[in-house]
C-alpha cells in the first residue's frame, strides 16, 4: 500500500471518529434538551396541582362545616361564623358576563376598523391607544370607576335605566334599583373597558393573518366590506377569535382591585344589576386581613378554590369549543 493511501485511510478514520463523537454529543444534548423541556412542562402541571390542592386543603374546614350549603347559602356573617358563597359566585359570574357582552362587540368593531377600514395614518394611533389601555394598572381603573364613572352613572345613566329599561316586561327587574352609581352593572362596564384591549389585540392580529388574496377575491366578486368580514375573515379566524374572547373572560373572572372599588361589596343577594354585590376576588381582598377565626379564614380560602374551579371550567369549555371548531375546519 502506498504512503498516500495510508495517509488517506488514516485521515478518513480520524474524520469518521470525529463525526461519530459529534453525533454522540448531539444525541446527548438533544436528550438533555428534551428532558429540560419535559421538566418545564411538568413543573406547570405540578404548580397547577399544588395551587388547587393547597386551596382545597385550606378550605377543607369550611367545606366540612357547611357542606353543600356553602355553595347555596347567601348568608355571610363573620360574627356568627356562618358563611355562604352564593352571592360572591353570582356577582363574579354576572359581572364577567356583562363585561363580555359589552367588550366583544366593541373589540370586534375596533379590530375590523383597524384591519379593513382605517386609513394608514389612523391605524397606528388607535393601535397605540389600545396598547396603552392594556398597560394601565387595574387599581387605576378602579379609582376612575369609583370617583368618575360612579357619580356619572348615578346622576345620568342609572335613572334613565331604571325609568325605561326597568319598565320592560319579564326583564325589567334586572334594571330596577336606586341610583347608587356602584353595583354589578358599573363593575361590568369597568371590566369591559379593561378586557377590550386584550380581546382587540387578539382579533386584530388574527384578522391581519388572513391571506390578502382571499379578501381581494371576495371584493372582486362584488362583496361589500361587511360580507368579506362575515363570509371570509371570520370563518378563517373563528378558532382564534373564540380563544381571544375566552382569554378576556378569564381576565374578567379573576380581576380584584377594579371590581372591589365599584361593585359595592354587599353580601345581600339581588337580581338587579343596579344593586351592589360582591365577587369572590373582592371578598378575599377585603376580608382576608380581618379573618381572625379559623373558619372565616378557611371560608375565604375555599372561595379562592371555587374561583380556581370556575376559571378552570371556563377555560376547559373554551378548549373544547376550539377543538370542535378545529374538527369542523378539518372537514
Amino acid at each position: 500500500m502506498s504512503t498516500d493511501s495510508s495517509q488517506y485511510l488514516s485521515a478518513s478514520g480520524v474524520d469518521s471518529a470525529e463525526a461519530e463523537g459529534r453525533a454522540h454529543r448531539d444525541q446527548r444534548h438533544d436528550r438533555w434538551f428534551r428532558r429540560g423541556m419535559f421538566g418545564a412542562a411538568m413543573l406547570v402541571l405540578l404548580l397547577l396541582a399544588g395551587v388547587a390542592g393547597s386551596t382545597l386543603w385550606g378550605g377543607s374546614l369550611a367545606f366540612s362545616t357547611f357542606g353543600l350549603d356553602f355553595l347555596t347559602s347567601t348568608e355571610w356573617d363573620a360574627v356568627n361564623n356562618h358563611f355562604g358563597a352564593l352571592v360572591p359566585i353570582y356577582g363574579t359570574l354576572v359581572t364577567s358576563l356583562l363585561a363580555l357582552l359589552i367588550a366583544v362587540p366593541v373589540s370586534f368593531g375596533i379590530a375590523i376598523f383597524l384591519t379593513e377600514v382605517a386609513p394608514p395614518w389612523l391605524r397606528m394611533p388607535v393601535a397605540a391607544a389600545i396598547e396603552l389601555l392594556a398597560g394601565i394598572p387595574s387599581i387605576i381603573y378602579g379609582m376612575w370607576g369609583l370617583f368618575i364613572f360612579g357619580p356619572f352613572m348615578a346622576e345620568h345613566l342609572a335613572p334613565w335605566i331604571n325609568d325605561y329599561l326597568g319598565a320592560l316586561p319579564l326583564i325589567g327587574g334586572l334594571f330596577q334599583g336606586p341610583p347608587l352609581g356602584i353595583g354589578m352593572l358599573s363593575a361590568g362596564i369597568v371590566l369591559a373597558i379593561m378586557i377590550i384591549p386584550f380581546i382587540t389585540s387578539v382579533m386584530n392580529e388574527v384578522f391581519r393573518s388572513v391571506p390578502i388574496t382571499l379578501k381581494e377575491s371576495a371584493y372582486a366578486l362584488g362583496n361589500t366590506t361587511w360580507e368579506v368580514v362575515w363570509d371570509v375573515v371570520l370563518p378563517y379566524t373563528r378558532s382564534a377569535v373564540v380563544g381571544g374572547i375566552f382569554l378576556g373572560l378569564g381576565r374578567a373572572l379573576g380581576e380584584t382591585m377594579a371590581v372591589t372599588f365599584v361593585l359595592g361589596n354587599s353580601q345581600q343577594f339581588s337580581a338587579s344589576l343596579l344593586m351592589p354585590s360582591s365577587s369572590i376576588a373582592s371578598v378575599i381582598a377585603n376580608e382576608f386581613s380581618e379573618a381572625y377565626t379559623d373558619l372565616h379564614r378557611s371560608s375565604l380560602i375555599a372561595l379562592g378554590f371555587l374561583l380556581f374551579v370556575v376559571t378552570f371550567i371556563v377555560l376547559a369549555i373554551a378548549r373544547l369549543m376550539l377543538l370542535r371548531l378545529a374538527k369542523k375546519e378539518g372537514l
